[in-house]
């Protein structure tokens, strides 16, 4: 596969939403990514498969005023695009998204706020691409650490996070509202050091032996 890696864009939202719902599908209400990506404290990243395309994708109409129960149930049962008088068809628009991540910068703190795969392309890398992303991104915006939030149970994702340099430094106690799950708070090292840069290119450098070399829409530094 060839992946590129760029900024979400409002046409992302049907198959974000989509991989979002698997990712996520006891986590109630729905994130509205439409809001998100007018949110200027956010930065929503996708990797697409530069091998695969979509025929059509449906995205929401924006809304200058948001009112009724009607409309707001629409909006709840309806978050992976599918077709409704609140939608049209992106122009133009053939990009097959394979996973996302969102975060967050204040002060020196660049937060992981989502992070996921598609199902059907998990274990391949794609994960390693967001985080490799949040990593670069982050240091751009001056942030010094990331940090993240992670079910006590989803031991895959805590290797992947000890992988690349993080640290359980704490318990959010009943913090998924769907279960009452806690999460564990992990942060990375100081991701301005020569240390840490220094193993992000190492990791970087497997990644790239093991899966080829993605592009991206920034400079990996």
């Amino acid at each position: 596969m060839s992946y590129y890696i760029r900024s979400m864009r409002k046409e992302d939202i049907p198959q974000v939403s989509r991989i979002d719902r698997e990712a996520f599908p006891t986590m109630l209400p729905p994130p509205n990514f439409e809001r998100e990506l007018r949110n200027q404290m956010t930065h929503f990243y996708v990797v697409c498969d530069e091998d695969k395309q979509v025929d059509q994708v449906y995205i929401p109409v924006a809304r200058t005023k948001t009112t009724g129960l009607i409309h707001r149930l629409k909006k709840w049962f309806n978050p992976d695009g599918a077709i409704t008088d609140d939608t049209f068809q992106a122009e133009n628009y053939n990009d097959y998204i394979c996973g996302y991540v969102g975060f967050w910068v204040m002060a020196d703190e660049a937060h992981i706020t989502t992070i996921a795969v598609s199902e059907e392309l998990q274990r391949r890398g794609i994960g390693e691409l967001l985080l490799l992303t949040v990593f670069n991104r982050a240091r751009e915006l001056y942030a010094n650490v990331v940090t993240l939030e992670v079910r006590v149970s989803n031991i895959g994702a805590q290797n992947l996070y000890l992988k690349y340099g993080f640290k359980q430094v704490g318990v959010r106690r009943a913090y998924y509202t769907d279960n009452r799950e806690d999460a564990y708070i992990m942060t990375s090292a100081d991701i301005t050091s020569s240390e840490c840069r220094s193993q992000i290119k190492e990791l970087y450098q497997a990644h790239i032996s093991r899966w080829g070399e993605a592009r991206f829409s920034f400079s990996i530094n």
